[in-house]
Formats: C-alpha cells, structure tokens, sequence
C-alpha cells in the first residue's frame, strides 16, 4: 500500500480517495454503492476494498480508477459489519450472525460460518437481532477473529 494515498468511505455512498501531499481536491471518487460505505481497506497498492450497507463489497483498481468485482451474499443493511483483508482474500460479517469469506476472483462467498444461536428464552433479543460486529486476519495467515454483537468472539481458520 502506497503510504501517501487514503481512502475514505462517506455517507454520500462514495469512497473520496486522496494524496495525502495534498488533500484540498481527491485524486478521485468512487462511485458505485448504492448507501453508506462503511469500510474500505487496501488489498495491494493497486486494489481497494470497500463494504457498504447496500449489502454488498466491492473491489476497485486504483491506479485505473475502475471498478473490478462486486460481491454479495451477506446481508448489511443498518449495522457496521466488519470488513477486513488479507492477500486476495476479504472477509465481513452480516446481520444474519455468519462471517462470509469470498476470494477477489469471484463475486458469491467462498465460504462462511454461522455463529450458534444463543438461548433466546433467558432474553428479550429474538435471535435473530444478532449480527457480526467485527472481524479481523491474523496477517498472511488462514486465520481469523470474528466477534458478534452478543460479545461472542470465535477463532476461525479458512481450509486450504
């Protein structure tokens, strides 16, 4: 990643994308969500990743400024899920209590996982009000923290 560029999600749906040598304009603006981008992460110095609430990532080349994938099968709509990278990889959570993993090669889940479904007789949340809060790659590792809006957090591995 290049230390002098950012990119910044915005309620307008857009992702401003700037050169930190000089902020008064963004190099560009990304334009595609159809809601609130609440994520955006680099995958290289050339791919960046973006979740937004539409229920769907999405993958853009920065040096073209283009847009490259679209992926979906998680639902995001009104809660901050979770959007983390890891060589080719991405991971978010969604507000069905599951983490979806997808590879930037292909646009539906490579896999995902769903977290139990706590005991909703001692609660007055139905189950399901539980969502993925947060996740996060171990660096260059299969392996990966998830944590949902219940306070449970998993260790969870992607097979080879």
């Amino acid at each position: 990643m290049s230390s002098t560029h950012i990119a910044v999600g915005s309620v307008d749906h857009h992702i401003h994308y700037y050169d930190l040598r000089n902020t008064s304009h963004p190099l560009h603006i990304f334009s595609g969500h159809q809601k609130t981008v609440s994520y955006v992460k680099f995958l290289s110095n050339d791919e960046l990743a973006s979740a937004s609430t539409d229920s769907t990532l999405r993958l853009w080349d920065v040096k073209q400024y283009l847009p490259v994938r679209t992926f979906r099968g998680h639902t995001n709509e009104k809660n901050f899920v979770g959007l983390s990278v890891n060589n080719d990889f991405l991971v978010c959570g969604s507000e069905t209590n599951e983490v979806y993993t997808y590879h930037k090669a292909i646009s539906k889940p490579l896999t995902w996982h769903r977290f139990g479904i706590p005991n909703v007789e001692d609660s007055d949340d139905e189950a399901g009000s539980y969502f993925i809060s947060a996740v996060c790659w171990k660096n260059d590792s299969p392996t990966l923290l998830a944590a949902n809006s219940l306070g449970t957090i998993k260790v969870l591995v992607l097979a080879a």
